[in-house]
């Protein structure tokens, strides 16, 4: 208290409130606006995920039979090297045009871009990790739906997928397991978002970026799968994937 009490102290006079009371406000809402803004990412990388999630098992994967009568004469590094071209050209097109498109005076739809652009790019990186698997002779064992769990798992890994352990590959979509994948599905875009600067530097970059991490992420499986590669005159007969 102040030595004389009629001398009340700033904030208890009649201005004092607004002028204690505003940064409080302010900071109430900042707080607030974090939480939905938060809110509002996790949401957005769920509905994401269940895209992707619901994508995988109807991506179209090509056998090792069908790459080979496409692309004849070529050895298993020559092939995949092909198909790592051909998929970091795919994703440098889905980033460029989505990058144009943020470019323009009114965006359109950048949410629904967001959402196709990270599905698009998922979609040619997990058909490149199957038929990667399928040119190094590591195609995991089961039904397509659990060949696409095990091949959605390694994009989210960014792995090779281990058949010597079929226990790994034995699952469905459906229970704790589809739940467990789609946090990580989750996480794996979410580690992606950093490098979406297509809606901030136009298709140039958006393609380039692309085409880079879609490098690196075959270099990553080619690494495991050359460890245990199986030689082609050594493969079984398999049924078409």
């Amino acid at each position: 208290m102040p030595a004389d009490p009629t001398a009340l102290p700033e904030e208890h006079t009649a201005g004092g409130p607004k002028r204690r009371g505003r940064p409080a406000s302010l900071a109430g809402a900042a707080v607030r606006g974090a939480r939905r803004g938060r809110d509002g990412v996790r949401s957005a990388l769920g509905v994401i995920a269940d895209r992707i999630i619901a994508t995988a098992p109807r991506i179209p994967v090509r056998d090792l039979a069908t790459l080979r009568a496409q692309f004849p004469g070529l050895t298993p590094e020559e092939l995949a090297d092909k198909l790592v071209v051909g998929a970091s050209a795919g994703t440098a097109t889905v980033g460029a045009g989505v990058g144009a498109a943020a470019m323009l005076p009114v965006p359109p739809a950048m949410a629904a871009e967001l959402v196709a652009e990270v599905a698009g790019v998922a979609s040619i990186e997990i058909k490149l990790i199957a038929e990667l698997h399928e040119v190094y002779g590591r195609r995991p064992t089961g039904s397509g739906t659990q060949r696409a769990t095990a091949y959605l798992t390694s994009w989210t890994q960014e792995r090779g997928i281990d058949i010597a352990k079929p226990a790994s590959l034995n699952v469905a979509l459906g229970g704790p397991t589809r739940r467990e994948l789609r946090q990580q599905v989750m996480k794996r875009t979410l580690r992606n978002l950093p490098n979406l600067t297509p809606f901030l530097v136009g298709a140039a970059v958006g393609a380039f970026l692309n085409r880079r991490d879609t490098r690196k992420l075959a270099d990553k499986i080619r690494a495991d799968l050359r460890r245990h590669q199986i030689p082609w005159d050594t493969l079984p007969d398999a049924p078409t994937a």
